[in-house]
């Protein structure tokens, strides 16, 4: 069994949380505390991105934090070698990388997915692959162990749901709201539709992103039919502001109790 299967088989029900964090923002030695504090404040699994000097799908914030990855000399290899530090560390914690096709091309899929698998990586989404480009993602991922998460919407066809469905493993993603990442004062979900045919396909269970900051937030998505829902910006803004791991595992502490 996959460690996402491990983990919704473990909450029976209850609302998964997701923590993500930029890693080596702000460096690689922070960003292994950071990663250790998530997971000491509850959080069932972990998405965590690679800096990138184009996150097309990213606000402000998390553009933010890969700049300041990038500026410390962050690069992707060094990404791996924090993603195996905290296997080691966690060999149970799901971890998924957000992460664009660029970085996915300049090593090479079969490459990427391969140094994926050895850093003990459970996923990837590659957030800037329409589903109808994704089919030689998802085999180069599968063919080395790795979940191809794929990304859905409320206004998404079903055809392409039906798509996702087949071609997605471990989770799928479902963004909160159009637009990028950011954290959200107010949600408006009117998700039913999504959940219900990505249901009604056979797709993995739906976490919804994208603007969950509260844990009010966490409550409505779980009311609607989530499985569980990842917040992003918020803790990256945390750490943007130099909180001490305390206070981001008190942050995720209380989202997670709102499951």
């Amino acid at each position: 069994m996959s460690r996402y299967g491990a983990m919704f088989q473990r909450l029976q029900g209850r609302g998964a949380f997701g923590a993500f964090v930029m890693l080596g923002d702000p460096d690689p030695e922070t960003s292994a505390g950071i990663l250790d504090a998530l997971v000491e404040g509850g959080a069932d699994m972990l998405e965590v991105g690679i800096p990138f000097s184009d996150p097309i799908a990213d606000g402000p914030t998390i553009q933010a934090a890969s700049d300041r990855a990038l500026a410390a000399g962050v690069r992707t290899a060094d990404c791996f070698r924090l993603l195996a530090a905290f296997r080691a560390r966690h060999p149970d914690v799901p971890v998924g990388v957000l992460t664009y096709a660029n970085l996915v091309l300049a090593r090479g899929r079969e490459a990427f997915y391969g140094a994926c698998r050895e850093a003990g990586v459970d996923s990837v989404l590659v957030a800037d692959v329409p589903a109808f480009e994704a089919e030689p993602f998802a085999a180069a991922a599968r063919a080395e162990g790795v979940a191809p998460v794929m990304i859905a919407a409320a206004a998404t066809p079903e055809a392409t749901l039906a798509r996702i469905a087949r071609l997605g493993e471990g989770y799928t993603y479902c963004v909160a709201r159009s637009g990028v990442t950011g954290a959200e004062t107010e949600m408006r979900l009117d998700h039913g539709r999504l959940f219900e045919t990505l249901k009604a396909h056979g797709a993995p269970p739906p976490v919804l992103g994208f603007g969950i900051s509260k844990p009010e937030h966490v409550r409505q998505a779980l009311d609607a039919g989530a499985a569980g829902v990842i917040s992003g910006s918020a803790i990256v803004r945390l750490v943007e502001a130099g909180e001490p791991v305390e206070v981001i595992r008190d942050f995720v502490a209380g989202m997670k109790a709102a499951t």
